[in-house]
């Protein structure tokens, strides 16, 4: 959410800004209309408490003159007086809950690094790694190479769940599980994270917290439950969450963290995209990389939290390239967002696999995650940041296809292999 003092201080900037990811300049109008409204009650109470602090001192005076009934008198104005700031203070506090209303329905301010655009078709490259791999043959995608080599179902899957959702078997089974186990070894051990398993089930204040509610509860899948319960769409939900409403030191920061959960989405509005295979599934696996920062340093933090996402893909030898997304792509809660996108063979394109982001103090605003930088000092609003590092079903197609030989067998990546009992391939011989 952002900082209701300093919208009202920067309002044509705030303005402008949000313009920029498509806000309609006139949605502030309301904000400032009850900003108006909030100023002029408050004048008006102050000028009225003045009144009656006046009015006070000369009942007391006239009481010692002895002229009770002018005493008297001055007590009613002063009762009505009351009456009415207790008013001015309904319509003030009523101003100020609108105002922080229409706060939590707009997105965040974007970096100014970030490219303006607004579309996908205004996002930057900012590099790329590996090069394509080069076949002798047609490659297949994920879906056919999985299929034949029984360590994919996609029918049986809709046949116990529903479309969109998926059965791996065998060798594929075990390869999900060894990216997994690859993923958090690398982030812990190799770039300093430190792993975490939160629930796989959040309440409604940990969605408000990360924003996801309330603007995208049709994405979420809740729970028939009276506690308003619901299934984590992203480890990045319970893992921000971790500290909120609490006041950290500043000596504990930046803090990084490493989780790996289960996701769940409904994926509402993108029905017909990507209904082949496993691009789009309600279920999907994810290593998830997050972090509190200084504000000060959140943006070398979002650096190297995206460097340290790529290093798993520069480790499996998978060609990738790295995007900054546009203010009209950014998400939701966003300042700034660097995509990953690996190459698939099938589809002659890259595709996501990681986003990576600067909430800012966006996040910390909603959920209260404070710290204070030394004792007696005014505590300040972290900045939280989160990343894929990796979705772990899209890196499972990226080696099915881009390790894909002609007999439709699948190489295994060589730092995969310690995970897969030493195992050089799936299908073939050998």
């Amino acid at each position: 959410m952002l900082d209701l003092n300093y919208v009202r201080e920067n309002l044509e900037l705030v303005r402008a800004r949000l313009e920029t990811r498509g806000v309609a300049p006139a949605l502030l109008d309301s904000f400032a209309e009850a900003d108006a409204e909030r100023r002029r009650v408050i004048a008006e109470s102050d000028q009225l408490n003045a009144e009656r602090n006046t009015a006070n001192r000369e009942i007391g005076a006239l009481m010692k003159e002895g002229k009770r009934d002018e005493a008297e008198a001055r007590r009613k104005q002063v009762t009505e007086s009351k009456e009415r700031i207790a008013e001015l203070d309904r319509r003030r506090d009523d101003a100020e809950t609108r105002m922080r209303d229409l706060l939590t329905t707009l997105p965040n301010i974007p970096h100014e690094s970030v490219p303006v655009g607004k579309d996908e078709s205004a996002n930057e490259e900012v590099r790329r790694w590996g090069t394509k791999p080069e076949f002798d043959f047609e490659p297949k995608d994920h879906v056919d190479l999985g299929t034949a080599l029984g360590i994919l179902d996609l029918e049986r899957a809709a046949k116990i769940a529903a479309s969109r959702f998926a059965i791996l078997n065998g060798e594929g089974a075990r390869m999900e599980r060894a990216l997994i186990s690859f993923m958090l070894d690398v982030h812990a051990r190799q770039h300093g994270y430190n792993e975490t398993l939160p629930p796989f089930i959040v309440n409604k204040s940990a969605l408000f917290g990360t924003a996801q509610l309330p603007k995208f509860e049709e994405d979420l899948f809740k729970l028939n439950d009276e506690r308003e319960l619901y299934l984590v769409p992203t480890a990045e939900v319970p893992v921000t969450n971790y500290y909120r409403e609490e006041i950290l030191d500043a000596s504990q920061l930046p803090m990084r963290w490493v989780a790996y959960t289960p996701c769940f989405r409904s994926e509402a509005g993108s029905y017909g995209r990507d209904t082949r295979g496993l691009i789009r599934q309600h279920q999907f696996e994810k290593v998830e990389l997050v972090k509190y920062a200084l504000p000060e340093n959140s943006y070398e933090e979002l650096e190297s939290l995206t460097r340290d996402a790529e290093a798993i893909l520069q480790q499996l030898g998978l060609h990738y390239r790295t995007v900054a997304l546009s203010t009209g792509d950014i998400g939701f809660g966003s300042a700034k967002t660097y995509d990953i996108e690996v190459w698939l063979p099938s589809q002659n394109t890259f595709r996501e696999i990681s986003s990576c982001s600067n909430y800012e103090g966006f996040q910390a605003r909603r959920a209260q995650i404070r710290f204070r930088r030394a004792s007696g000092t005014k505590p300040e609003f972290v900045h939280t940041l989160n990343g894929s590092g990796l979705a772990v079903g899209r890196t499972w197609i990226a080696i099915l296809e881009n390790y894909q030989q002609a007999d439709g067998s699948i190489v295994i990546p060589e730092a995969l292999r310690p995970y897969m009992g030493g195992a050089e391939k799936i299908g073939g011989k050998g």
